[in-house]
C-alpha cells in the first residue's frame, strides 16, 4: 500500500513501513489487513480494526494503535477522543501473514460502545458448565 489512504483516495506516496514487512503482509482489495487487539496480560481479545501499512507503521514506532477508520476514510489513535488508551506491548503477523495481532495494555473501554471489548452483547455459543460449550457435546 502507498497511498496516504487504503483506498487511494489521497495522494500517492512511498509507505514508510520497513520493506521486509510491507513485502509480506497480504492485503485485502482496498489495501487492509484486520488487526486484532488484545490484552497482553490476561489474553482477552478486545477489538478487530483494520491497518494499511501507514497504520501499521504509525502503530510499531508510536507504541500506540493506529488503524484505518473504514466509515470515516481517516486514520485515528485508539485513544485520542476516549481517552481509552491502547499502549502496544507486541506485534505479530499470523501464519499466513494477512491478520495482525496487537498485544496491548488497554486503559478504559475497547469498544466504541463503552464496553471492556467488543466481544461481549452478542455472544452466538457460550461454554456451558462442564466447559464444552459444543452443543450435544459428550459429557
Amino acid at each position: 500500500m502507498t497511498s496516504s489512504s487504503p483506498t487511494g483516495g489521497g495522494p500517492r506516496r512511498p509507505s514508510p513501513l520497513a520493506p521486509e514487512i510491507a513485502d509480506r503482509l497480504k492485503r485485502s482489495a482496498d489495501g487492509l489487513v484486520p488487526a486484532i487487539a488484545q490484552q497482553y496480560d490476561t489474553g482477552e481479545v478486545l477489538m478487530l480494526g483494520w491497518m494499511d501499512d501507514e497504520a501499521l507503521h504509525r502503530t510499531l514506532t508510536t507504541g500506540r494503535c493506529t488503524y484505518w477508520s473504514r466509515s470515516r476514510r481517516e486514520y485515528w489513535v485508539k485513544g485520542d477522543t476516549s481517552g481509552h488508551f491502547q499502549w502496544v506491548k507486541s506485534v505479530a503477523l499470523d501464519c499466513d501473514a494477512d491478520t495482525v495481532l496487537v498485544k496491548v495494555d488497554q486503559v478504559g473501554a475497547a469498544c466504541h460502545t463503552g464496553a471492556r471489548t467488543c466481544f461481549d452483547a452478542d455472544v452466538l455459543l457460550a461454554e456451558d458448565a462442564a466447559g464444552t460449550g459444543a452443543p450435544g457435546a459428550d459429557q
